[in-house]
Parts: C-alpha cells; sequence; structure tokens
C-alpha cells in the first residue's frame, strides 16, 4: 500500500513510503521491464534478427508480387532458423553443472524460445508460406509438430544412415514425402478403401492391436481418443486427425477441425492456456487477435514487432490505425527498440528499427539518443556519427557540449576544447580558452599545443579563442626569430582589441624583448602606437601586473620585480617600456 516510484527509460525504481525511523533508510529495487535482453544467449538472437529484419526492409515495393514472395518466404526460414538456433544453445546450457545457480532462468527462457519457434513457424505457415486454396498444408503442420518432438531430425539421420532403412526399427516414426499431392490424394483414398474393407471383413479381428492400428490409419477418431496419452497436446492430436482422416485439408477449413479437436482432447474440465487460444486465432486467420494475445503472452516485444513487420510486408495486415496516430507495425517496433536502448550495446540494434518506421521512429531516436550512457569517447563519437548521418544537428551539439564539460571537470583542456568547437558552443569555447591563458601566465607554457597550433577556422568562433589561436601563433614567429612578423601580430592584438584588457600588461612585457633587439623591429608607428596601448593601459583605476614569468622569451629584467611591491611594481615595468621604447625612437 505505502510504494513510491520513479519511471526510467527501461527500468522503474520502486521505494517504501512508510517505515519505522529506527530502522534506516528504506530499500529502492530496481524493476526492469526488459530483463531477457540481459541473456547473452537471447543477445545473438536480436543481433541475428536484427541483420534479418534490415534485408527485409530492403526489400522493394515495385517488385511484383509472385517475385516478393519467394524472398518473404525466404525471411521466414531465416527467422525460424535464428529461433531453433537460440533454442538448441539454450537447451545445452541448461545441461551444464557450473550454471546450475541459472537454471530456473534457463529452463525458462528456453521454454519461452521453444515457445516462440513454434508458434512462429506455425504463423509464417499459415500466413506465409501456405496458398489459402491449396491443399498441402498437412505437410506443413508434419514439420510444424516434428519441433514439439526434438529427437526426430536425428532418428531420421540414423535411419538414412543405416544399412538398409526401410527395416530400420525407426522407419515408420520418420518417413518423407516426395509425391505430388494429386498423386498423393488418389493413393490414399484408393488404400482408404482398401483398408475400410478389411476392417468390415474383420480381417484383423484375432489381433486387437492390429485392428487399432487400422482405425487409427483410417482416422478412427474413437480409437485416436484411447491413445491421446500418447500426444501430448491437443494440436498434436489435430495434426494427428488430418493426417489420417482429411490430408488434403484446406487452410479455410482449418479453424473447424481445430476447435473441434481441442474440444475432444481437453477435459471439461481444463482452462485453456494463452497458447491454446493464440493457436486458435492462427487457425482462423484472425492476425490481428493472434499478435493482441501473444503481446499478452510474452514478456517482451521480440516476437511480435518481428512478425508483425514481416506479415505487414507480405501485405496481410489490414490497416488498423491505433487511437495515438501509428500503426500496430510501427507501434510494436518502436517499443521493442526501446527496450533494446536501455541496453549497453543493444542499442545500436534499435537505430536500425527506428530509422523504419517513418512516423514515429526519428522522434523517439531523438529522445532516446540523448539517454545513452557516454561512457568514453570512443562511445560519444559513435552517438555523434548516427546522429550527424540522420542530420540531428541538435543532439550532436548537445552530446559535444556534454563531453566539453566532462573533459573540463577533469582538467584535459585540449579535450575540452574539440568538444567545444566541434558543439560551436562559444560561449563554452571562451571559457575553455581563458583556462588556456590561465595556466600559460602559472606555467609560462602551452598545454595541447597540437590543437592550438592547427585551429584554423575553428579559431573565429570565439574573440577569446582567437586570441589564443593568434597569441600561440606569436610564440611560433618568435620562436622561428620571425622578429617582425610576431611585433606586427603583438601589436595588432591590442590595437584590435582581440586581446582581453586583463592581459595586456603580458604582451607588453612579451614586446620588452622585440624592443632590446640590436635592430630596430617596432617602426615609429608601431612604437607611438605601443606607447597608446601602454598610456591607455595606466590610465585605467588598476592595472593587472603579469603572472606569467617573464623569463619565458628571454627577457631578464636588471632587478627582481617579484620583490617590488604594487603599485611601484607597475611603474617600474611602465618605466623599462617606456625608457626602451624613447631607446628605439632615437635609434630610428
Amino acid at each position: 500500500k505505502h510504494l513510491g516510484f520513479v519511471w526510467g527509460p527501461g527500468d522503474i525504481l520502486v521505494y517504501e513510503t512508510i517505515y519505522k525511523a529506527s530502522g534506516g533508510c528504506p530499500f529502492v529495487h530496481e524493476v526492469r521491464k526488459d530483463e531477457d535482453i540481459y541473456s547473452p544467449i537471447l543477445r545473438k538472437l536480436f543481433n541475428e534478427s536484427h541483420h534479418i529484419f534490415v534485408g527485409l526492409q530492403r526489400i522493394r515495393e515495385d517488385l511484383p508480387s509472385k517475385n516478393k514472395k519467394p524472398q518473404f518466404v525466404s525471411i521466414s526460414k531465416n527467422y525460424r532458423s535464428v529461433i531453433r538456433a537460440c533454442m538448441e544453445e539454450l537447451q545445452q546450457v541448461a545441461g551444464i553443472p557450473s550454471l546450475s545457480t541459472l537454471k530456473g532462468f534457463i529452463s525458462m527462457m528456453s521454454h519461452l524460445s521453444l515457445w516462440c519457434k513454434q508458434n512462429f513457424n506455425i504463423f509464417c505457415t499459415l500466413f506465409v508460406v501456405c496458398d489459402p486454396l491449396a491443399g498441402s498444408l498437412v505437410l506443413h503442420l508434419l514439420d510444424w509438430v516434428r519441433l514439439h518432438k526434438a529427437d526426430v531430425d536425428e532418428k531420421a539421420r540414423e535411419v538414412l544412415a543405416s544399412e538398409s532403412p526401410a527395416e530400420h526399427q525407426a522407419y515408420w516414426d520418420v518417413p518423407g514425402e516426395t509425391q505430388t499431392l494429386t498423386e498423393f490424394d488418389v493413393k490414399w483414398r484408393h488404400w482408404r478403401e482398401e483398408v475400410d474393407h478389411c476392417l468390415q471383413d474383420q480381417s484383423f479381428a484375432s489381433n486387437r492391436h492390429l485392428e487399432d492400428i487400422c482405425k487409427i490409419l483410417v482416422g478412427d477418431e474413437d480409437v485416436l481418443l484411447e491413445y491421446k496419452e500418447l500426444l501430448s497436446t491437443w494440436y498434436h492430436f489435430l495434426v494427428t486427425r488430418l493426417l489420417f482422416s482429411h490430408p488434403t485439408v484446406k487452410p479455410t477449413e482449418l479453424h473447424y477441425y481445430a476447435q473441434s479437436s481441442m474440444h475432444m482432447f481437453l477435459d471439461t474440465r481444463s482452462v485453456p492456456e494463452p497458447l491454446d487460444s493464440i493457436l486458435l486465432a492462427a487457425f482462423e486467420f484472425d492476425i490481428h487477435q493472434v499478435i493482441k494475445d501473444c503481446s499478452i503472452a510474452l514478456n517482451n516485444w521480440w516476437f511480435v514487432g518481428h512478425l508483425t513487420d514481416l506479415l505487414d510486408h507480405c501485405k496481410l495486415l489490414q490497416s488498423h490505425n491505433l487511437h495515438f496516430g501509428s500503426n500496430l507495425r510501427e507501434f510494436l517496433l518502436l517499443e521493442y527498440a526501446s527496450g533494446l536502448f536501455t541496453h549497453h550495446s543493444l542499442w545500436q540494434l534499435a537505430v536500425d528499427y527506428f530509422d523504419h518506421c517513418p512516423e514515429f521512429g526519428r522522434v523517439y531516436l531523438e529522445l532516446q539518443i540523448e539517454r545513452v550512457p557516454l561512457d568514453t569517447e570512443r562511445k560519444a563519437l559513435k552517438v555523434i556519427r548516427i546522429c550527424e548521418q540522420r542530420q540531428m544537428t541538435e543532439q550532436v551539439r548537445s552530446i559535444c557540449k556534454i563531453m566539453a564539460k566532462k573533459a573540463l571537470r577533469n582538467n584535459r583542456l585540449g579535450s575540452a576544447l574539440s568538444w567545444s568547437i566541434r558543439a560551436k558552443d562559444a560561449a563554452f569555447a571562451t571559457l575553455i580558452s581563458e583556462r588556456f591563458l590561465q595556466d600559460y601566465c602559472a606555467k609560462g607554457t602551452f598545454s595541447d599545443l597540437d590543437l592550438i597550433d592547427n585551429l584554423g577556422p575553428a579559431m573565429l568562433l570565439s574573440d577569446r579563442l582567437t586570441f589564443l589561436g593568434k597569441y600561440r601563433e606569436f610564440h611560433r614567429l618568435y620562436g622561428e626569430k620571425r622578429f617582425s612578423d610576431a611585433a606586427k601580430l603583438l601589436l595588432s592584438l591590442m590595437t584590435a582589441k582581440i586581446a582581453p584588457h586583463s592581459f595586456w600588461m603580458t604582451l607588453l612585457t612579451d614586446a620588452l624583448p622585440l624592443l632590446e633587439q640590436k635592430e630596430v623591429i617596432f617602426s615609429a608607428d608601431q612604437t607611438h602606437e605601443l606607447m597608446f596601448c601602454l598610456e591607455e593601459l595606466t590610465s585605467g583605476k588598476s592595472v593587472p601586473t603579469p603572472d606569467r614569468p617573464m623569463q619565458v622569451l628571454g627577457y631578464t629584467p636588471p632587478y627582481p620585480l617579484s620583490n617590488v611591491c604594487f603599485p611601484f611594481n607597475l611603474l617600474i615595468h611602465c618605466f623599462i617600456i617606456c625608457s626602451n621604447l624613447y631607446s628605439c625612437l632615437a635609434r630610428g
């Protein structure tokens, strides 16, 4: 009665709201809605079925129906194949002693996989493979029933590998049928007349078991029910009944035999299971009821999502818009893909499912992609690549901003600047540029030189970033002894107001070693502009002192400025600069 909850993208947090104060904090429980996606074996099923799904979407719509049906049949067989492989692997794992603690879960998943395999087979057989007017249905139903007996294939291999297959003890359990339907029907009718004649003549009356066998072969329902303990389910009884009584039954007639077989086989007190209702709906070709019942019976959307998509491509699913606008196929695929997005690796598969949901797929993808945990830069780049391929500009910027802030928190300025440039975030690029300049003033060197030296047009994102790039260029020119170019760039940083006012004193300090060169570096006009900058700086109420060591560019003042208190320290700086400027003018 006293529970609170918070919804998450793939789970729900449930917590107690009433507890004794002395008992400490209440428990918080995590309830997942798609636990199956965390099974390694089922992850293989999800991965392989994803490739089949993508292949199905590539079948051209403009192809004639007769050309597309073989492709749809092939797709359905591929789905059945991956389900079968999953089921076999689950059965193998169930026998490993070291996994005994997971035996209950593995057993449940194995049963679920078998359930999916059986149903996917019968649905594909009825809805995709069979011709509604054809009479070859029983052969397909026999193949379907074989799924309930896992040893049939192994027995068949043993029979065929023996020296005399016809004399093998399991021969009659697994013979194949290769003749045409018409040939079979003619031979079967003639054969049945002979068996009926023998029964009427009481040719086998002396041997009760032999007589029962003959009655079974002609489809005597009373005798079949006497041996129903040999049949595990009512639909086994249905297929047996059809095989011996109506081997050329048409799909349109199937629902009648299905209803009567279930009522004949089940006890009057038996309660039909969900699978019974689903199969009856399938035998009645009520596709929407099949999908609805499967959605209720199963604990994930994989089965109904892929089945509905296949039926929709086969044009077997009537237009059925839901009250919120999306059709049934899209709704189921969106739900399935949303569940995949909660997994640390399967979320990449979900992107393709969203891509093939034309109405709401992009909206879902935009919302889900922002919830992907960006644990590493590699994963972030993968997410960005997905967004860029789909022109999701806002999501790209959002992810880049997140990564930039994360890098800045870890004091990785180069990575933070790179992400902010990619996000085209001028404000954050300005902030990081300030951090670069602060680090330079504190240490006397730039970090991440490769990045700063190769900013290119990206430096125009913000004035502070432009200054950072140009100031680094000044250092490079100075290091290459291109003093004239360095002096021109240094002066332009101040006169163009690109440099922050708080950094002017550092720039003027950088001009000192240029002023003391033997040859004249600054022209008269440049010297005048430099003095004007000095005057503008000193006329303010406060002038910042450069924190960076002055020896960076090779200039060593004749007295220890660090021991001179401010503002006298500033005046000494100004005096040195002015004296050198006038000396320069006198020489020039």
